[in-house]
């Protein structure tokens, strides 16, 4: 089973998402298991605050170090942790390689940043592992930290219903998935390519294939870069 413990200043945003679809089912099977921290329980100050005026001036507010070191320090007292990943802006990219890789793990903290961004000290000395979802800022690091907990967990085997399903998956082999259909075959005189509906397996295989290949060269030609070089 993998653990992952999210730590958030506004865990509220958290508990709706881990209690449906995917990481609800990956976790009444006993596949996951996901855990929520409200950062302002470990704060020592007598109102609770997490944050507080960067030095130096500026605008926001920055995340203090004392809950998050003491809300890590306390879940490390219980466990081992592989990771230690911080959501943040300037960061590289999470890919799907970074999934696949985190799906292998057993116990993964995610802390959410919040407001202007963390204590560098956080940073320097808690964090092993730093991603972004993007180059765009968003109000804080819930919705990234819940991409990266959808996006792993249902590559744990017997999470899906299709074992198949994930391994299909866009970026799986730095190509796009081909397109999709499903029932009607005739929809308001569009029609799924004959292909499809060909009962031959090997073609269909060659034309998601071709598929893929042109989607991905025409949409994403730096993924279709790496994967010629791959092949």
């Amino acid at each position: 089973m993998i653990r992952f413990d999210l730590i958030s200043a506004v865990p509220e945003l958290l508990h709706s998402p881990i209690n449906h679809s995917i990481v609800k089912i990956a976790r009444e099977k006993n596949l996951a298991e996901v855990e929520c921290h409200d950062l302002r329980t470990f704060s020592e100050d007598k109102h609770r605050k997490v944050d507080d005026y960067p030095y130096g001036g500026g605008a926001g507010m920055v995340l203090t170090a004392q809950p998050i070191f003491s809300c890590i320090d306390f879940l490390k007292q219980q466990r081992l942790y592989d990771e230690v990943i911080f959501m943040t802006p300037d960061a590289p990219t999470f890919t799907q390689q970074d999934a696949n890789e985190l799906s292998l793990k057993e116990n993964i903290i995610i802390l959410c940043g919040h407001y202007k961004g963390v204590d560098q000290r956080v940073r320097d000395q808690l964090v092993t592992k730093e991603f972004s979802l993007g180059d765009f800022v968003l109000s804080g690091g819930e919705l990234p930290a819940l991409a990266v907990l959808d996006a792993t967990v249902r590559l744990i085997p017997g999470v899906l219903g299709d074992a198949e399903s994930a391994l299909s998956d866009s970026f799986m082999d730095d190509l796009l998935d081909a397109p999709v259909y499903t029932r009607p075959a005739d929809f308001k005189g569009f029609k799924v390519p004959d292909v499809l509906t060909s009962g031959n397996h090997k073609k269909v295989d060659e034309w998601r294939l071709q598929q893929s290949e042109d989607k991905t060269s025409r949409l994403r030609p730096d993924l279709y870069k790496k994967y010629l070089n791959k092949h």
